[in-house]
C-alpha cells in the first residue's frame, strides 16, 4: 500500500525558508550527518543550507521542479529544521502554513489526513 505524501508534488517550502541549524549536524563535526559541502556558515554555531540563505532561496538539496515533482538528495542525512516541519498534526490536520505555501504555486490545500490505527 501506497502511503500518501504531498511533499513529493511539491517542495515549496525549501524554497521559502532560510534552513538554519546547529553546526554540529554537519558531517565535519563528530556524529554530524548532514553533508557539510551543501551548508554554508552563518555564525560560529549555526549553518543553513547552501541556497536557503539567498533570495530566491532553493535548498541546494531540492531536486526537481516544485509544484510538480520534487525529491531531498539528502532526505535520510536532512537537518532538524527539515525534519520538524509538520505537513499533518497529530490529529490528522494540514499545517496552515503548508497550505497557505502551496497556494502560492497554485496547488490547493492538503485534505485532513487520518493515519491508520496501530496494531496493539
Amino acid at each position: 500500500m501506497e502511503t500518501f505524501n504531498p511533499c513529493i508534488a511539491c517542495g515549496i517550502c525549501c524554497t521559502h525558508f532560510r534552513i538554519s541549524f546547529y553546526w554540529a549536524e554537519a558531517d565535519d563535526a563528530p556524529g554530524g550527518f548532514v553533508p557539510a559541502e551543501m551548508t554554508e556558515k552563518l555564525t560560529h554555531h549555526m549553518r543553513c543550507m547552501k541556497g536557503s540563505n539567498d533570495l530566491p532561496r532553493r535548498c541546494s538539496a531540492l531536486a526537481g521542479t516544485v509544484g510538480e515533482a520534487v525529491l531531498c538528495t539528502i532526505y535520510e542525512n536532512r537537518p532538524t529544521p527539515c525534519r520538524e516541519f509538520p505537513v499533518y498534526f497529530d490529529d490528522g490536520t494540514p499545517n496552515p502554513k503548508c497550505d497557505e505555501l502551496r497556494a502560492t504555486i497554485g496547488l490547493p490545500p492538503l485534505p485532513p489526513f487520518f493515519p491508520l490505527p496501530r496494531a496493539a
